[in-house]
């Protein structure tokens, strides 16, 4: 396979490079510049804005030429940055101006842009005489401002692409080589700032960084098309106290080594700085340590492609980054472990003193964590999303409660009801991503705590407090993570937050419509609200809406409900909700309304009525029927939770401690989910081959001992085929009316499953270190297991 030639990190196949030279000789006119503006057309190669990155492609031709791959026209003319250009320039700057920032009146920042010739003149005539570098022109991607006041300009500010590698910064963000790779343009250096000789003004200087600090991402997005994260800057420690830097809340990280962005050689020796990183956004590490999805890498190549993972452990926990390479291989090791017994305690599943003793100090580690463990897992669930090219994953998001009453020693409980004094537990509210299907795809967020008994009380202030101090924040911080999923997928697939009634939080739809880059939002109402131009509340306004057509349901089995068939009259209509009275100062709602009742339903209490509030448009009643669906799939949640406390019996954990219990639980979690997948591909992809589920071994091993008058199959069978076979190791009878195999049965099923595969594979080794006359039986017939 030819990948091409990686340049400027982008990628050139043969095909490009020969068509490049082909370009060359039969249009002789062309510039590099026509040149580049063609090449970036073959490539789609543009920018977050959508504009051509004609000067990178420009860059990269050089490179390409240097390697001898491609031939270049002449060039036309050679480009000097001297100071020609701006020499004759008369700068505007006091010669002397003292006194206190108040008495400094009109003091702003404007933008200079290279468009703008006198302002792009004042700045680098400002810079060369008062900067004690000089002028040099600034790296990559550049946004410049000039200081003025009343009295002229007083200084200049110049912000450009950051260095390619700092190990401070590196070991500050925390990210993965792929996520640097990906993230580093939203790094941004502050490479140049002076502040005129003759100006001896207090605080100027960490004021003008505080102007830049606030205006630098808006300028930065209009300019590129994408807002920074992260601003760095380096302070030579023997020539400057860095103290407006300190003082504008810049924190410092580390000391360079010396060398020049140039030193290819390890040889060039210069002045030791110190290095500051100012955070833009609260979450920039979390951001910038995001793995980069496929709407990311589509223009980047693997020169050596990664190994495939061998089995489901290694791909879902594969990617996680603990300290210690040994940490990485027990978490494997306890993981295939908790799923071959999902029902067992931690001894009996690890099944030897030495295996359980390391699965405790695996949880008890200071350096294991369970974000750190799950964020593999979420890795994952991203890649097998965008590898199946699902074009509607639905984020559903739930809470749920682990009682403890039974292990009231372990410390870090707290009440998990209404009563200080009730039950206690822990809290736990996961998102997980599914198809319009059904099948859970993986978690893509996980938030776990336990309520304080002395915060009991507040209700009565909660109008006053703001979102962020409330536990409804959660529904934001899990939206959140749906949008970390969405930017990792892009425009490709739509992400959508789906919500029960408690979902129904006025701030979580302002943040889905904060940003027409986020996950769409689909939340069942509670709250009757007002309507912003109209008398009416929400119910009466959508219930004198004409009937849009009927839809038939299958309501899944609830705790007090049967399963049961229902036909639902849907309606539907664009509605502008008024911001809620404790908090009017909020911006007035646009969102689309699906209402649906029940026809004859069983009784008045059993009747469904849902009030669906979504930010996608709903047009027509194909596309609220479609609504209706999506929101109905949320009760594979509670499927979920009810797999992870019955089968992986999660309340039954005996630890010490909360955060060793969360490093155990982000195992559980895993394993539930995976459960529950095979559940789901047997169901909604029923004619799949088995192995999107299982390895080759585990389908032949089960079939020869279900099925053992029958020769093997040469090509995989279904999934739903071999799911059902492992169900019946588990105690399922496969009867018209047992429907398809619940968690539970399968549970059992899988257990047995991994106790034949360890026995057959223990066979071929024995097999193969046979002699070659011994016999060649392989899997036993069904009789030989007893």
């Amino acid at each position: 396979m030819d990948n091409g030639v990686v340049v400027c990190g982008r990628v050139f196949p043969r095909a490009i490079l020969k068509r490049i030279n082909v370009a060359v000789r039969d249009h002789p006119q062309w510039t590099r510049a026509d040149l580049a503006r063609n090449v970036c057309d073959w490539l789609d190669w543009r920018a977050a804005n959508g504009k051509d990155k004609a000067v990178n492609c420009r860059l990269a031709l050089v490179r390409l030429e240097r390697r001898g791959l491609i031939d270049l026209p002449p060039a036309r003319r050679r480009v000097r940055f001297g100071g020609a250009s701006f020499a004759q320039t008369q700068l505007s700057v006091p010669s002397r101006l003292e006194g206190t920032l108040q008495e400094l009146r009109g003091l702003k920042l404007i933008l200079v842009t290279s468009k703008d010739r006198e302002l792009d003149r004042q700045w680098k005539k400002l810079v060369a005489t008062h900067h004690y570098l000089g002028y040099r022109p600034l790296c990559g991607a550049q946004v410049r401002y000039l200081i003025v006041c009343e009295h002229g300009y007083v200084g200049a500010l110049g912000f450009s692409a950051a260095a390619l590698y700092l190990k401070a910064r590196e070991r500050w963000i925390g990210w993965s080589h792929p996520a640097r790779q990906c993230h580093l343009p939203k790094v941004v250096a502050n490479s140049r700032f002076v502040i005129a000789r003759g100006v001896r003004v207090k605080n100027l200087a960490s004021k003008a960084l505080a102007l830049a600090q606030k205006r630098l991402p808006v300028d930065w997005a209009q300019a590129y098309g994408y807002k920074p994260l992260l601003l760095e800057t380096y302070v030579e420690s023997k020539r400057f106290g860095a103290i407006s830097y300190r003082a504008a809340n810049w924190i410092h990280v580390g000391k360079t080594r010396g060398r020049g962005r140039q030193d290819r050689e390890h040889r060039e020796k210069k002045p030791i700085k110190d290095i500051y990183l100012y955070p833009l956004a609260p979450d920039c590490q979390k951001r910038l340590c995001e793995e980069p999805g496929p709407a990311r890498c589509s223009a980047t190549v693997c020169t050596k492609p990664p190994k495939p993972p061998r089995d489901w452990a290694e791909q879902e926990f594969g990617h996680v980054r603990l300290r210690d390479r040994r940490h990485r291989e027990r978490l494997l090791v306890v993981a295939r472990d908790f799923f071959a017994q999902p029902a067992a305690n931690i001894p009996q599943a690890c099944q030897s003193r030495a295996k359980t003793k390391a699965a405790y100090r695996l949880f008890e580690h200071k350096a294991v964590n369970m974000e750190a463990i799950l964020s593999s897992h979420y890795h994952s669930t991203m890649e097998r999303i965008a590898r199946e090219k699902i074009p509607v994953v639905l984020a559903v998001q739930d809470t749920t409660s682990f009682n403890y009453d039974t292990h009231a020693d372990m410390e870090g409980l707290g009440p998990i009801n209404k009563h200080v004094d009730g039950a206690q537990g822990i809290l736990m509210h996961d998102t997980m991503a599914y198809t319009p299907e059904g099948t859970a795809m993986g978690l893509v967020d996980i938030q776990v705590w336990a309520r304080d008994p002395k915060q009991f009380g507040k209700r009565a202030t909660r109008y006053q407090r703001p979102i962020e101090q409330k536990e409804s924040y959660k529904w934001l911080r899990s939206f959140q993570g749906a949008a970390r999923l969405q930017r990792q997928l892009g425009a490709a697939t739509t992400v959508v937050s789906v919500g029960d009634r408690e979902a129904d939080v006025y701030e979580l739809f302002l943040l889905a419509q904060k940003d027409p880059s986020h996950p769409k939002l689909l939340v069942r109402a509670e709250q009757d609200r007002r309507l912003q131009d109209s008398d009416a509340n929400l119910w009466r306004y959508m219930q004198s809406q004409a009937v849009a057509g009927k839809r038939e349901l299958d309501l899944p089995r609830t705790k007090g409900r049967a399963a049961r068939h229902c036909v639902l009259e849907v309606r539907f209509a664009r509605v502008e909700l008024r911001a809620p009275k404790r908090n009017p100062s909020l911006q007035p709602l646009c969102v689309w309304a699906v209402y649906v009742n029940e026809v004859n339903p069983p009784s008045s209490k059993e009747a469904i009525e849902w009030m669906l509030l979504t930010t996608l448009e709903v047009n027509n009643y194909e596309q609220a029927a479609e609504k209706i669906d999506w929101y109905n799939k949320r009760w594979g949640i509670e499927e979920y939770h009810k797999t992870l406390k019955s089968v992986c019996r999660i309340e039954d954990r005996q630890l010490g401690d909360r955060t060793v219990w969360q490093n155990c639980l982000a195992i559980d979690l895993v394993v539930a989910w995976r459960i529950e997948h095979i559940k789901k591909l047997a169901r909604t992809q029923p004619q799949a081959p088995c192995t999107i589920a299982f390895d080759e071994h585990e389908w032949q091993a089960v079939f020869a001992l279900q099925r053992p008058k029958l020769p093997l199959p040469s090509t995989p069978p279904s999934v739903r085929e071999i799911t059902r076979l492992i169900a019946e190791l588990g105690g399922f009878l496969g009867r018209k009316s047992d429907g398809e195999p619940g968690s539970i049965t399968l549970a059992r099923g899988l257990q047995r499953l991994h106790d034949i595969v360890t026995g057959v594979l223990l066979v071929q080794k024995v097999h193969s270190e046979q002699p070659p006359n011994s016999s060649s039986c392989i899997f036993p017939s069904k009789g030989d297991y007893g």
